[in-house]
């Protein structure tokens, strides 16, 4: 008598124990598929709004252009655009202080963007550590399938006087069902993993660099600004926060 060994059928025949571990490998499957394709769309988007906003940082556009642009557009900017945005916020309300030393001011820009790089950064690994826990944990959980599938054949074999191959073989390929599906939960997401890994290391290095870059222009419009109130000290007045900053 021919047996179905497809594995619908497989399934169906398999132990209460080994049909839970095979949902659960789907459901955390599909669940990883999810994540992936969110994960795709996401990082599209970091890397084309990253790319727009620093066009137009370089294409000569005052800071404080761009620093009124970041805000009005603050839902749908990027996350160089809000670090640019939380540097510039924290610069000119030490400004509005009438702070003037130029290291209190760099300092405290610099830290502003530091703290929105780590919000960025928390952002950007969101769903990241989950499809490293699917990646090294399915197999884990399939073998445990294979492993409790195979005690039970082996337990209903026990009462039989002979024992062949096709009696064995149905209760095996029952069991390393789960080892298959563990695996195809497994494989995607770690590759996903490496992946998308080196991508937002990318983008972390791409807003390191940025922030250095803003800072090289702070410090160097505090120094212009230094050497223009030493040289007009008998006359000067107290700096104008809204002054046209470029870079």
């Amino acid at each position: 008598m021919n047996q179905d060994f497809s594995i619908i059928s497989l399934i169906q025949h398999a132990s209460f124990v080994v049909q839970i571990v095979v949902a659960l490998l789907a459901v955390v499957s599909i669940v990883s598929w999810a994540a992936i394709l969110r994960k795709i769309f996401a990082l599209k988007r970091t890397h084309s709004l990253n790319d727009e906003f620093e066009r137009g940082f370089w294409s000569g556009t005052s800071l404080n252009e761009l620093f009124a642009s970041a805000a009005q557009n603050a839902r749908h900017a990027g996350p160089m655009e809000r670090i640019f945005a939380s540097g510039m916020r924290e610069y000119q309300k030490l400004r509005e202080r009438h702070i003037s030393d130029p290291g209190t001011l760099l300092d405290g820009a610099q830290r502003a963007m530091r703290a929105s790089f780590q919000r960025e950064m928390d952002a950007i690994e969101t769903n990241l550590s989950f499809l490293a826990t699917v990646g090294s944990v399915s197999p884990y959980v399939g073998l445990f399938g294979t492993v409790w599938g195979i005690m039970h054949a082996f337990t209903g074999l026990a009462s039989l006087t002979q024992v062949t191959l096709s009696t064995v073989a149905p209760g095996i390929a029952e069991a390393l069902v789960t080892t298959a599906i563990g695996l195809f939960a497994a494989i995607p997401a770690v590759i996903a993993y490496n992946r998308f890994a080196r991508t937002i290391d990318r983008i972390s290095i791409a807003l390191e660099t940025f922030i250095e870059e803003f800072s090289n222009i702070l410090q160097r419009n505090l120094s212009a600004q230094s050497t223009q109130m030493a040289q007009t000290a008998q006359t000067a007045q107290p700096a104008n926060t809204g002054m046209d900053y470029n870079h």
